[in-house]
Parts: C-alpha cells; sequence; structure tokens
C-alpha cells in the first residue's frame, strides 16, 4: 500500500466510523479496567504509570483525531478538549473508589499525550 492509499483509507468514512467507535470502546475499557481492585498495581508491573497514561491517552487522541473531519486545526482542537474530558472524567472515576486516587498529574499526563498526538496528526495532514 502506497501513502496516497493510506491517506486515502485513513480518511474514509468508514474508517472514521471505526476509529469513533474504538476510541470510546478504549476509554470505556481504561475507566472499567481502572476501577478493579488490584488491576493498577498488577500492571503497574508491566510500566509505569507515566507510560500507560501517555501510550492510552496518545491512542486515544489519535483514534479521536482520525475520527473528526475537517480542518487539521479543528480537529486538533477538539482531540485535544476530548483528552482533556476523558482524563478528568478517568481521574473523577478514580477518586470514587477508596483503593484509587486521583490525581492532577496523571491527568496533565493525558493533556500532553493529547497535544502531541494531535500536533503531530495535525502536522501530517496539512502537509498530506
Amino acid at each position: 500500500m502506497n501513502t496516497e492509499q493510506l491517506i486515502s483509507w485513513v480518511q474514509s468514512t468508514k474508517f472514521r466510523r471505526w476509529s469513533g467507535a474504538s476510541a470510546i470502546a478504549l476509554f470505556s475499557l481504561i475507566v472499567v479496567l481502572g476501577s478493579i481492585p488490584g488491576a493498577r498495581d498488577e500492571i503497574g508491573q508491566l510500566a509505569t504509570g507515566v507510560v500507560l497514561h501517555s501510550l492510552a491517552y496518545a491512542v486515544l487522541a489519535a483514534l479521536t483525531f482520525t475520527a473528526l473531519s475537517g480542518a487539521s486545526s479543528r480537529r486538533a482542537v477538539f482531540t485535544v478538549l476530548s483528552i482533556a474530558v476523558m482524563g478528568a472524567v478517568d481521574e473523577g472515576v478514580q477518586s470514587l473508589f477508596p483503593y484509587r486516587h486521583a490525581a492532577i498529574g496523571d491527568w496533565l499526563v493525558d493533556v500532553t499525550a493529547g497535544v502531541l498526538t494531535a500536533a503531530v496528526f495535525g502536522y501530517f495532514q496539512r502537509n498530506s
């Protein structure tokens, strides 16, 4: 598959629907799995919280950006705002459980991952 075919496929309506549904499913999975007692400690043996948050929210940002159509700046702004809300909801849910705690630092990592991912995707969309 050449670059033009890849770009065409990523910009297709079918891919956008898949991407949007995948973002919703992944976010739901993050919140649910993060609410299971001991799950965070077990997965924490594989990677630190910063790495986990960075990867998870970068993937969410990529899925969100590719689910949208329109100008790259609009897509980037909406992606970052969506990631900020998702990160806040995730931290808010964590604060409801006595074995978890919400952390502003985690939310900032989420938003930073969203900003960086949206910037990269926006750059490539503008220059394609």
